[in-house]
């Protein structure tokens, strides 16, 4: 019994070492409050980023176990280095028309202006990672060959407007032009974000379809599917970083607690695809994408007014947690 305890809860025993010694060394270093944020930033990288890993969970089991295994060594160095810490160096670089160097070097010896940098370019932050995570929600639903319906008669719908070509990208097209036309002073930023979110997405669904179809070069697909789920977790994770300086302005404590919450995440991923969590609750992929479109609707209503991180992730535990719900007491009902 305790091993298959241990083989069960395999994936999250690297992570749980790894996690005891850097926030041990933030609390040495740093003190017991940086431990105390750090603690916290890592509640709420989790808390934001679940319907993420049932996202990345379907993504992932179709990739060979050499790929699952580089999506947690390789890919954890992407999320904590360059999309928590690069990315929004050169997102503030490029917003301001300053060069990189420049920025970082604000970021390590004045966290407070960078923050405030990191604020004002919150349009182009949010445009993107909105605007991706609607295609993937978009993406998932209007599909006409989908049978198993959560909230059937929304649902049902979807599914057969799927067989309009390109719905998404319409939608997703007339949500941009309204938003950028309702925030005139940034509108233009905010297009060519959204715009470049898109098209991204078109691409990487486009790579790794035509990799996965063809059935040829494993590997390519296997690349392809990793590239897609680090921009995946990136349209995820922007925004946290954005809100994690409401908490810390110091980036060893904001990396140390969204990088331990990220590893986690991406552990939780690999455990679902390990006991076929989506296939014993049949409605929590619905509900994680009705959280991603949630998550994409919070980012385009923080254009206009401020949202609450606590409020943004319990959107998504409410539409996960419903859907777990009604995965154990019900039977999937099909078109």
């Amino acid at each position: 019994m305790p091993t298959d305890i241990i083989s069960t809860f395999r994936p999250f025993i690297i992570p749980s070492i790894v996690s005891v010694a850097i926030l041990t060394a933030v609390g040495v270093y740093l003190g017991p409050v940086a431990l105390f944020t750090a603690g916290l930033l890592v509640a709420l990288e989790v808390t934001l980023s679940f319907d993420n890993a049932v996202a990345n969970a379907r993504v992932l089991e179709k990739m060979s176990p050499k790929w699952q295994h580089r999506f947690l060594t390789w890919g954890i160095f992407s999320s904590v280095f360059i999309t928590r810490v690069v990315l929004p160096i050169l997102i503030v670089a490029a917003s301001v028309a300053v060069s990189p160097l420049t920025i970082a070097s604000i970021a390590l010896f004045d966290p407070e202006q960078y923050a405030h940098l990191l604020h004002e370019s919150h349009h182009i932050i949010a445009s993107f990672g909105g605007m991706f995570l609607t295609m993937v929600g978009l993406k998932y639903f209007f599909d006409e060959q989908k049978e198993v319906h959560w909230i059937h008669h929304v649902e049902r719908h979807f599914a057969r407007w799927g067989s309009i070509e390109a719905v998404e990208i319409a939608i997703a097209l007339c949500v941009l032009m309204g938003i950028a036309f309702f925030a005139p002073e940034h509108a233009i930023g905010i297009f060519f974000a959204g715009i470049f979110a898109i098209v991204l997405f078109i691409l990487m669904q486009g790579a790794t379809s035509s990799l996965d179809i063809s059935g040829k070069d494993v590997a390519g697909a296997g690349l392809a599917s990793f590239l897609y789920l680090e921009v995946l977790d990136t349209s995820f994770s922007l925004d946290s970083v954005a809100g994690a300086f409401a908490l810390s302005t110091s980036i060893p404590i904001i990396a140390a607690g969204l990088g331990i919450g990220a590893y986690f995440v991406r552990a939780l991923t690999v455990y679902m695809v390990h006991n076929g969590t989506l296939s014993k609750l049949m409605y929590i992929e619905h509900g994680a994408h009705w959280a991603i479109l949630g998550l994409a609707g919070a980012m385009f209503a923080s254009f206009f007014f401020d949202i609450p991180e606590p409020i943004t992730g319990l959107i998504g535990l409410l539409f996960v947690g419903g859907a777990y719900l009604s995965s154990i007491r019900t039977v999937p009902v099909r078109v």
